[in-house]
């Protein structure tokens, strides 16, 4: 590897941890509030998005059932969610943030991958994909399987 080559491998490096770092400081800020950043993820989606099923809340943060469903009675456990069966299907159950969890969602600061997902949410297509190439090509250097 020659110079420029050297400086380009130590920039990203530097990037990368720089982003791992920030990650691991907002999660463990999260984490003395009580909650995860998976849990701060749920409380701030449902607060844009509204009353959500266990499996649109499953979609939106990559998790399956069991551990969405998990991630749930620990909110409702927590008095910052309730679930309540659908008017016009009893088979179907919304998730509902409760006046503690609209607080909490509102006052918890946003960092980490609640914040990226706001503001990847605001790019243009192209800088989206640009960005999702790049991802994949470190999950593709760091070897983590497709089911991660």
């Amino acid at each position: 590897m020659d110079e420029a080559g050297r400086e380009l491998f130590a920039e990203t490096i530097h990037a990368f941890l720089s982003v791992y770092r920030y990650l691991r400081r907002y999660s463990r800020q999260v984490q003395e509030k009580g909650l995860s950043g998976r849990q701060v993820s749920t409380l701030r989606y449902l607060l844009e998005a509204g009353p959500q099923t266990i499996g649109q809340l499953r979609d939106y943060l990559y998790l399956n059932d069991s551990t969405t469903s998990e991630l749930v009675t620990r909110l409702e456990q927590a008095g910052l969610v309730v679930r309540s069966r659908s008017g016009s299907d009893s088979r179907v159950v919304f998730v509902h943030l409760t006046p503690a969890g609209r607080e909490t969602a509102l006052r918890i600061p946003l960092g980490g991958i609640p914040l990226l997902r706001e503001r990847l949410k605001r790019l243009p297509p192209d800088r989206l994909a640009r960005i999702r190439d790049a991802m994949r090509e470190l999950g593709e250097l760091l070897e983590i399987p497709d089911e991660c």
